[in-house]
C-alpha cells in the first residue's frame, strides 16, 4: 500500500519514515506529485492544518496520506509561535530567521519554558481524517547549539535532558519528540488499518 506523507521537507520525510514503520507501506511524500500545489495553512490550530493537508493531498492523489503540523509554544511569548512557527520571520520560512527572531523576543527573559506540539492527520482517500497528538516540554536556550536536526531544534532541550535536539543522535531524539509521541500513538491505532487497506 502506498501511504503518501503531506510534506516537501527532506528532513520531516526522514524523521517519518524512521519512526513510521509498517511493513505493508509505501512510503512517499509531495515531491512525487509536483503539479500540486501547497496547502494554504490558515488554520487557527494545529489539528486543522493537519487535517487540511492530509484532506486536500488524499482527494488530489487518490491515496492514503499523513500530514502533521507541528510547532513550538513559548510560555513566556504567550504560545508563540504556535501555528506560526515556520514562518515566524515571514516568508519564505527561514530556520536560522526564525531562531533569531525567537531570541530576540526572549531577550531578558528567565522564563524560558516551552512545549513542541504535533498533530498528525491520516486521510483517507475520499477526505475522511482522524487525528492523534504528542508534545514535548523543554526550554529555550540563550544560543543556538549542534547541527542535526531542522527548525528550532538547535534552541530546544528536551525536559530531562541537557543537550538540544540539535546535538542529540537522530535515535535519542526520535524516541522523546513531540513528532516520535504522536508517531507511535499513530501506529498504535492505525497500523491495522492502513495494513488491510480499510476504511477510517
Amino acid at each position: 500500500m502506498k501511504l503518501v506523507i503531506a510534506t516537501r521537507n527532506p528532513n520531516k520525510l526522514e524523521e517519518i519514515r524512521a519512526i513510521f514503520q509498517i511493513n505493508s507501506l509505501e512510503i512517499i511524500d509531495l515531491r512525487s506529485y509536483p503539479e500540486l500545489a501547497p496547502t494554504e495553512e490558515d488554520g487557527a490550530t494545529f489539528e486543522e492544518n493537519a487535517i487540511k493537508k492530509a484532506r486536500e493531498a488524499a482527494l488530489a492523489t487518490g491515496e492514503w496520506v499523513l500530514a502533521d503540523d507541528s510547532g513550538l509554544a513559548v510560555e513566556a511569548l504567550h504560545g508563540e509561535p504556535g501555528v506560526f512557527s515556520a514562518r515566524y520571520a515571514g516568508e519564505p520560512s527561514d530556520y536560522r530567521a526564525n531562531n533569531a527572531k525567537l531570541l530576540d523576543a526572549l531577550a531578558g527573559q528567565t522564563t524560558r519554558a516551552a512545549v513542541f506540539h504535533c498533530v498528525i492527520a491520516l486521510s483517507s482517500p475520499d477526505g475522511t481524517a482522524r487525528t492523534v497528538q504528542g508534545i514535548c516540554r523543554g526550554t529555550i536556550t540563550n544560543t543556538p547549539s549542534g547541527t542535526r536536526g531542522f527548525g528550532y531544534d538547535p534552541l530546544f532541550v528536551p525536559e530531562g535532558n541537557t543537550r538540544t535536539f540539535a546535538q542529540l543522535d537522530a535515535e535519542h531524539k526520535n524516541a522523546i519528540s513531540h513528532r516520535a509521541v504522536a508517531l507511535r500513538l499513530a501506529i498504535s491505532e492505525w497500523a491495522t488499518l492502513l495494513d488491510n487497506t480499510g476504511s477510517l
